[in-house]
């Protein structure tokens, strides 16, 4: 709302393209701040069109839209089919709104819509819809016709329903999912950004302006060359964030008794939000034995180094020694085929 209203940024229209709750019942409170917040826009002379989408659908008969319909700020598409849903007067410009609320039983999806209204031949044309782009899905996810879109000749097509953003042109409109701005989870992170387009007749431009949200970080590390927690504890250092919330999947093979949970115990002091995923395989011990006595190359291997290590007059060596055994024998592993892992 704040971003919306800063009139530096020169924003006359508010797009909601579905989804603005996880359910069609949300919380009473949370229905009248959303409203209050709404409000803070049209007051401020920022219009507002909102799309239900399949999470907050309006097909049941005590959807926040059919409870609030009457108070909602702003324009409520409610036709269940395209229809140019109003023409709206925006800095002396015509915008010519295309949008539909899916409602279930009612809203025609197999095949995927394509028949939607021609663009005007005067002002903006502005098409919204909450649904899939040339994808096979079900009902409540509006599977739309790409060609169908592209027939139509809008200038923009605003899309809700998947989470990440992307843009595509369809003939001369351009059509582009902004994304969700905050995450909701380690695979849907969403893009901590809003979308803002310049629309002009025959002319969009998008710009990404950043929003403060917490960011959502998956990684991935390979343990292979860890001797230590110790040594562990200092590579996952490297990844500390005082302002995201991190997942670390931990991959490869171990020649130590990882214990994630104590690593993650030692670290989280350095992250906002710190989650360990264990998809480490360790050394069967008990192999070491069995192989050091193949008349193989590996078992030479092993005897020669266990030899070494029998011998070491410090610390430092044994390690050095240690790491030397593992990596070897995991590298013949590798290169012959042979499995030892558990």
């Amino acid at each position: 709302m704040d971003l919306a209203l800063d009139q530096r940024q020169g924003i006359s229209l508010v797009v909601i393209a579905g989804d603005l709750f996880e359910t069609h019942r949300p919380e009473p409170d949370l229905v009248e701040e959303v409203i209050r917040q709404l409000q803070r826009l049209t007051s401020g002379g920022v219009q507002v069109v909102t799309v239900p989408g399949n999470h907050d659908e309006i097909t049941y008969h005590d959807s926040v839209y059919r409870r609030e319909a009457v108070r909602w700020p702003g324009l409520l598409v409610t036709p269940p089919m395209p229809a140019l849903v109003s023409t709206l007067a925006i800095n002396g410009t015509k915008v010519n709104v295309f949008a539909l609320s899916y409602t279930g039983g009612i809203t025609r999806t197999n095949p995927p819509l394509a028949d939607f209204p021609a663009a005007q031949d005067n002002g903006i044309n502005l098409a919204i819809f909450h649904g899939s782009l040339d994808w096979e899905a079900g009902d409540r996810s509006l599977p739309l016709s790409g060609p169908g879109l592209a027939r139509a000749g809008y200038d923009y097509v605003a899309l809700g329903h998947i989470h990440r953003a992307g843009e595509r042109r369809l003939g001369k409109s351009l059509a582009a999912y902004a994304g969700a701005v905050a995450g909701k989870g380690f695979f849907d992170p969403g893009e901590g950004s809003w979308t803002v387009a310049n629309i002009a007749a025959g002319s969009v431009r998008l710009e990404h302006i950043a929003a403060p949200v917490r960011p959502w970080r998956l990684e991935k590390v390979d343990v292979s060359g860890w001797d230590s927690l110790e040594e562990g504890e200092a590579a996952l250092a490297g990844l500390a964030d005082g302002q995201a919330l991190v997942q670390v999947h931990l991959t490869g093979t171990t020649s130590f008794p990882l214990d994630s949970g104590v690593l993650q115990a030692r670290l989280a002091n350095r992250f906002h939000y710190l989650e360990l995923l264990d998809e480490t395989t360790g050394l069967d011990q008990s192999l070491w034995q069995q192989w050091s006595q193949e008349p193989t190359i590996r078992g030479l291997f092993i005897r020669r180094l266990q030899e070494k290590l029998a011998g070491a007059v410090d610390d430092q060596e044994v390690q050095i020694l240690r790491r030397a055994l593992f990596r070897g024998v995991m590298a013949l592993n590798r290169k012959f085929g042979t499995s030892g892992s558990h």
